[in-house]
């Protein structure tokens, strides 16, 4: 389908379209699958998420490439959004992915393409994805010790160490066809991981690499978080500081979920993401759009609203356009704010493996 007269890109319509805590709408999330190959525990874990199919989104039922795109096409021309990152599941598992990429690129307005993966597949694809147009990648990696990254990652066995081998030739194979700048994303969950702050900060000082370290979150209901294993953002902040002294940056821009600080000595930079203990609802910009076309507002989601429907039943641009826009409009969340007043009336949510990271 053409693009609609209504979808020509109109800043200044774009910037009226905001939540009802005035926020624009500027980065989308897609999620191109709910599959991974990887069962950590704060995502997917293996005890409640076994190799089962039945658990998993039939193929039906997930977004074509073409659909995907002429959604993407109505946020971006519609809705001003200039951010786009394909995550999963493991969007690497998505056949033929670089294809989609290269069609996400061509649309006018993007200026950012990005896509998170656990660096599993990695460097078997990250050549074609970046000649079909991708701008950018993060890897997550919790652990630079072999059995701790398996157990992290829900490898069945615990000297497994061909799993950590094959994610870290994975950010070398990124570097080699061309991504010079990666983020590299750690959890870290209090008396598991505590030890990869260090190490991972020492393995890529002087490297253009960003390291960020996340705060354990309560993303879902299957990963049994609680307040106690969250390591707190300052903690973080503080034990690299005393091994590498550090200093804050500003923000790159208004919306930016990473706290940014830099080596004294020059040894470049790390990010800490605060969700937990610092929560950033106000400057929140994103959706989400879920593998089965749900349209997504926050993170800690319970679900939202499908736009398959419309989109298989013919709807025009335009008419997509008008409801996904009412249902920005009518946004509110800001869950991460109201945690505490929650916690005694804990609410379904959706799995970070749904929502798409």
């Amino acid at each position: 389908m053409s693009e609609s007269p209504a979808l020509r890109t109109d800043s200044r319509a774009a910037e009226r379209v905001v939540d009802r805590l005035g926020r624009p709408l500027r980065e989308l999330r897609i999620s191109v699958t709910d599959r991974c190959n990887f069962r950590c525990g704060y995502c997917m874990p293996r005890d409640t998420f076994r190799d089962d199919d039945a658990a998993f989104l039939p193929h039906a039922e997930i977004l074509s490439f073409e659909e995907l795109t002429r959604l993407a096409r109505v946020f971006v021309a519609g809705l001003g959004v200039t951010k786009l990152r394909l995550t999963g599941g493991e969007p690497l598992l998505r056949r033929q992915l670089p294809q989609l990429v290269t069609m996400l690129a061509a649309l006018p307005g993007v200026n950012d393409l990005a896509l998170t993966t656990n660096g599993y597949l990695l460097a078997e694809h990250a050549r074609a994805l970046r000649a079909a147009g991708l701008s950018r990648i993060t890897v997550s990696l919790d652990s630079l010790d072999p059995s701790e990254f398996a157990r992290m990652s829900g490898s069945t066995r615990e000297d497994d160490t061909a799993r950590l081998t094959r994610v870290l030739e994975g950010i070398d194979g990124a570097l080699a066809a061309g991504f010079d700048r990666l983020k590299i994303n750690c959890v870290v969950i209090r008396g598991q991981n505590e030890a990869a702050l260090l190490a991972l900060a020492e393995r890529f000082r002087g490297s253009p690499h960003i390291v960020r370290f996340i705060e354990y979150m309560d993303v879902g209901t299957q990963n049994h978080w609680q307040a106690n294993d969250v390591l707190s953002a300052a903690e973080i902040v503080r034990r690299i500081s005393q091994q590498w002294p550090l200093e804050p940056l500003t923000p790159n821009h208004r919306g930016e979920v990473a706290q940014r600080f830099r080596y004294l000595d020059g040894g470049g930079e790390i990010g800490v993401i605060a969700s937990v203990t610092q929560p950033f609802c106000g400057e929140c910009q994103r959706a989400r759009l879920s593998a089965d076309g749900r349209l997504l507002t926050c993170l800690f989601a319970s679900d939202g609203p499908s736009l398959k429907p419309a989109l298989r039943a013919g709807a025009s641009d335009g008419e997509l356009l008008h409801s996904i826009q009412e249902i920005w409009q009518r946004r509110g969340d800001r869950y991460s704010e109201e945690r505490a007043q929650l916690r005694s009336a804990p609410r379904r949510r959706l799995e970070m493996y749904q929502v798409g990271g």
